[in-house]
């Protein structure tokens, strides 16, 4: 209990600057004590690790100091609490790309695909990061801001502004994080029993609802072999197309070439 009660006020309120410093690596070392055996990458990684295995509600500052045969108050030599650990563990997951160097360069729809198929496969491979990088203003350290500069990169050949382009990244992280809480919220058997129970009542009010029995007669809510990144991403960038194509530009804007 004392352990939880140490994680609980560690979890307060913090500093911004000093959460910053910890996610771009300009923390001050520790100058007393034992020479440091751990840093705060390798306690991310270790973390990232028990979160892929056990999910994100798993993770504790007792459970992660585990992993290294330490005490949580170890621990907090490195990372305050469980807040700037979560933000170290999306900057690990987040670490290896992304990698546009095989895109042919100005081909901006191949470079946003791959820019969109690499972050949905990072999402895949860590279900926890959906709920560790919820929709809200959090501070960013450079392995989140690598993937947004080089999704805006991959969109300059478009002639868009910035602001253009960044809507245009809002649309895409958000088909990735919709696909990733349909993934997360998947569960086979469930939904066998929900489309039988749904078909038997739309059965008997299929009149109530027309339009609706008739998409469902049409093959909706059936596995059609149509790829909802696939199909998502053709929507967005043949929106993109039509923007460039200056049917949407507003009185003053600046058409690209």
């Amino acid at each position: 209990m004392a352990g939880r009660n140490k994680e609980q006020q560690q979890d307060g309120p913090r500093d911004p600057r000093a959460t910053l410093a910890l996610l771009w690596g300009e923390q001050g070392k520790p100058t007393r004590g034992p020479k440091p055996k751990l840093t705060p990458q390798r306690i991310a990684s270790a973390a990232a690790e028990l979160a892929d295995r056990e999910g994100l509600e798993a993770v504790s500052m007792n459970k992660v100091a585990g992993e290294f045969g330490v005490s949580a108050m170890a621990l907090y030599r490195y990372v305050p609490g469980k807040t700037e650990l979560v933000e170290l563990m999306v900057e690990a997951v987040l670490a290896e790309g992304p990698d546009l160097s095989r895109v042919p360069e100005g081909d901006w729809r191949a470079a946003v695909r791959e820019w969109t198929r690499q972050c949905a496969r990072v999402y895949a491979d860590h279900p926890w990061l959906l709920g560790a990088t919820a929709m809200r203003r959090q501070l960013m350290g450079p392995c989140q801001l690598r993937w947004l500069d080089a999704a805006l990169a991959a969109l300059e050949p478009t002639g868009l502004d910035g602001a253009r382009r960044h809507q245009v990244f809002l649309l895409l992280i958000g088909l990735v994080r919709n696909l990733a809480q349909q993934r997360g919220d998947h569960d086979e058997e469930r939904d066998r029993e929900w489309n039988r129970l749904s078909a038997e009542l739309l059965a008997r009010y299929a009149d109530r609802f027309p339009a609706l029995a008739k998409a469902v007669a049409e093959g909706a809510f059936a596995a059609d072999g149509i790829d909802p990144l696939d199909f998502g991403l053709d929507r967005i960038l043949d929106g993109v197309e039509a923007l460039v194509a200056g049917r949407e530009w507003p009185e003053g804007g600046d058409l690209p070439p």
